[in-house]
Order: C-alpha cells, then structure tokens, then sequence
C-alpha cells in the first residue's frame, strides 16, 4: 500500500472516528472522564446540583423505584449523567452519601443523587440556564435537583421548550419521541 493510500485511509477512519463520537453525544465524553457535581446557586431555583460546566441537572419525575423512564429518544434532549471509570469529584455542598448510581437499560450506569438519576437539558449550554425546569414530556416532568436531594418544582420564567406552550408552571415540549 503506498504512503498516500495509508495517509488517506488513517484520515478516513479519524473522520467516522469523530463522527461516531459526535453521534453518541455527550454521554460517550462522560463515559471518558470523571464526572464532576457541584453546586450553584440559582436565583429562583435556589442551591441546584450542577455538572463540572456549571449546567443544570434535573430529574425526570416518572422515574422512581430505579426504574430508569428516559429511554430510546429521550436520550437526544436529556443526556444521562454517566458514571466514569475514574473516581467521582464532588464540589462544596454536596453530600457524598446522596450520590450512587442506576443501570440503565443497555446496561450503561448512571449516576444519582439522592436516588434520583441525573441529566442534562440539551437547551442548557450556559451555566445558569435551566431551560428544562418544569418541562413535561413522555418521561414526565423535568425538575432541577436541590443540594438536600430533593426536585425542585419552583417554577422558572424562562419561556418555553422546544416549541411548547408555557402553562404556569410547566413547559409543555413538542419532543415526540
């Protein structure tokens, strides 16, 4: 095979190689390294759980007894938090004894706090943002998670989802998945 064909075909499998990591999406970046939670205050929120980006992590409200409701599509707009192969950095705030983990179906581990299954709202991309606060979709109810480990179900006034209709409290998102 000649330098030029080895160049091409390396430059060919680097480009699917990025490819394939951009269409597993966030949670692939998450499965590399350690995953990292802190706190943050959030003026109508209040003390939320918050990746190592300082975004937003909520909770889907149909998910309770670890049954894992955030499947198939969903995983597009709501990336799982996933455990790393590394230890676990917890900010100031955070109580350790909340955090743990849920397998997912397929058989990835997610982590929780407070027995509640973390994700992130692909909406969030600056820190401070809680776009997906109240948002309804077939998994439920999305709310932020406080530093005690509760949902927090303040409303936010941040406008609507993806093309929903506000209604008080909620966001109701045209997702459909």
């Amino acid at each position: 095979m000649s330098r030029v064909a080895r160049v091409g075909r390396r430059t060919v499998l680097r480009a699917l190689a990025i490819v394939a990591a951009g269409v597993l999406g966030v949670g692939a970046a998450f499965a590399v390294t350690s995953p990292i939670l802190k706190s943050s205050n959030d003026g109508r929120l209040g003390s939320i759980v918050v990746n190592a980006a300082g975004l937003t992590l909520y909770h889907a409200s149909r998910e309770r007894n670890g049954k894992i409701a955030c499947t198939g599509n969903c995983v597009y707009f709501w990336f799982p938090v996933l455990a790393g192969k590394r230890k676990l950095v917890l900010g100031k705030g955070l109580s350790p004894a909340k955090v743990g983990t849920i397998t997912r179906p397929g058989g990835a581990v997610q982590l929780t706090y407070n027995k509640l299954p973390l994700y992130r709202y692909y909406r969030d991309r600056k820190p401070g943002q809680a776009r997906g606060q109240g948002v309804k979709d077939p998994a439920g109810t999305w709310y932020a998670i406080s530093t005690s480990g509760k949902v927090v179900k303040t409303p936010t006034t941040t406008g609507t989802g993806s093309g929903g209709t506000s209604t008080g409290s909620t966001t109701t998102v045209g997702i459909g998945y």
